[in-house]
């Protein structure tokens, strides 16, 4: 019913201010943003097939030239696919696209399995293992023996499960996988044992939740979604694990990047109040015990993503106790940066984005197309039109067109990576190294902190990282 309310009242506000939105909105997005000089190559092999049919090129690929860009834009039909929505439909506003995307209701066919997961400090996280039937079936999802790939899904920072997501584990369903979703202490309702909150890209707890996965499915690959700003916590765990981190390949739908400026900014309104009073709803909840660790008065006060994130983490606790990790705004975000350790990562990384975000931001300030250009194992698909975990199109089958995108990607990597082992053991055979021909294989790092994430990267990987070549 709050969905439908929230729904029903912004659709109403967006009738009213349509006409100035498309006015002043409509020159800004109308051209879609080139990749710089070193990128060209590859968006250009995308943008050439769309203009041969006659249509606007609406998609851009946005990552340094590799044999495996190359074999992304060859067997990902996504990838060079212009969105299809015409001018005056209203899936051209990017906030209606957002809207649609977070909280339009769906009838999902879709039940969960919850396993609560208790941590090493006796915190509890839970994983909603997605199947289809009647809820009510308490028996596992699957067996350990199963070899069906897992599909981690992990929702945005504030624990709404989106209509997004609930799309996704639809679609990963239909394709073979297995969708779990993380959710993290407090949120989705996990309930909260220890008077501790995960802050924003703390992977700590995500570490073990992919751990217990591992042991749950020995047999099966491990993929990564990631929606919203929870692409801050997979990404922090990708590059603070790097090659250990057991996942085969990663996607971010609408992901934010530079997360410090973001909570300083804020996401346009009104937007930034709906997220503002969503966190202050959930949280509301634990109010009496938060009021042992921060200053509740303080925190439900807050005007601000920045002030209430500050009241959470960066202040000292009542009666002079120290909360875990206290201290500057600026100390905070040199923890929990997602971007900190971004050369860390060893596996291939997706980001599905829109021009026209009104979360994220200008994409001209909020999107570090230098990353994509010069790290080999990061793919920028940029889109004109989408809105924030929209993707929305006329001619919409049952799976969204980003998820259709990400699934592509996960099946082409994976395909990738066989066809890369099958001819390195046929050149064996034959007698030949094979060493100039491949990229220079960088060594196999272990994780940061060795206690903590010391995973046998080579039970997991069997493939060497030519596609970089």
């Amino acid at each position: 019913m709050l969905e439908w309310i929230g729904a029903a009242c912004f659709m109403i506000l967006m009738a009213i201010l349509w006409p100035v939105v498309k006015c002043f909105g409509a020159e800004s997005h109308s051209t879609l943003l080139l990749p710089r000089r070193e990128s060209k190559r590859s968006a250009e092999r995308c943008d050439s097939k769309l203009e041969a049919q006659g249509e606007s090129a609406t998609v851009a690929l946005i990552c340094k030239p590799s044999a495996l860009a190359n074999y992304l834009l060859k067997h990902c039909m996504t990838f060079c696919k212009s969105l299809s929505i015409p001018k005056w439909n209203w899936r051209m506003s990017s906030s209606l696209q957002t809207v649609y995307g977070a909280l339009w209701p769906f009838d999902c066919p879709v039940h969960f399995i919850r396993d609560h997961l208790q941590l090493s400090d006796d915190g509890l996280v839970a994983l909603d293992w997605a199947v289809v039937g009647a809820a009510h079936h308490k028996r596992r999802r699957t067996s350990s023996n199963s070899t069906s790939p897992v599909l981690l899904i992990i929702p945005n920072s504030f624990g709404k499960v989106t209509r997004n997501v609930l799309k996704l584990c639809e679609a990963a369903l239909s394709h073979g996988y297995l969708p779990v979703i993380f959710n993290r202490r407090s949120q989705n309702g996990t309930p909260l044992c220890t008077v501790k909150l995960q802050q924003f890209g703390d992977p700590t707890d995500l570490r073990e939740a992919v751990r217990y996965i591992r042991y749950r499915q020995p047999a099966g690959q491990i993929y990564a979604v990631s929606e919203s700003t929870g692409s801050g916590l997979l990404l922090s765990y990708l590059g603070e694990c790097g090659s250990s981190s057991y996942v085969t390949a990663a996607a971010c739908l609408s992901p934010v990047f530079r997360c410090q400026s973001w909570f300083e900014s804020g996401p346009t309104w009104p937007f930034h109040s709906a997220l503002l009073l969503y966190q202050k709803i959930c949280l509301s909840r634990y109010k009496t015990v938060l009021g042992e660790l921060v200053h509740t008065d303080n925190l439900f006060s807050s005007c601000s993503l920045k002030a209430m994130e500050e009241a959470l983490f960066c202040h000292s606790g009542l009666k002079g106790a120290t909360t875990e990790g206290a201290g500057s705004w600026e100390a905070y975000w040199e923890r929990n940066d997602p971007l900190r350790d971004i050369d860390e990562v060893a596996i291939p990384v997706l980001c599905v984005c829109s021009q026209d975000d009104p979360i994220r931001g200008d994409d001209q300030a909020t999107l570090p197309l230098e990353l994509f250009e010069s790290n080999p194992h990061f793919f920028l698909l940029l889109t004109a039109h989408g809105g924030h975990c929209g993707f929305s199109t006329s001619d919409e089958g049952p799976i969204v067109w980003s998820h259709q995108a990400l699934l592509e990607f996960f099946r082409a990597t994976t395909d990738f990576f066989a066809a890369e082992e099958r001819a390195k053991l046929a050149a064996r055979r034959r007698g030949v190294s094979g060493a100039g021909k491949t990229f220079r294989h960088r060594s196999v790092s272990t994780c940061k902190r060795l206690p903590v994430c010391s995973h046998n990267i080579h039970a997991i990987y069997n493939w060497q990282r030519s596609y970089t070549r």
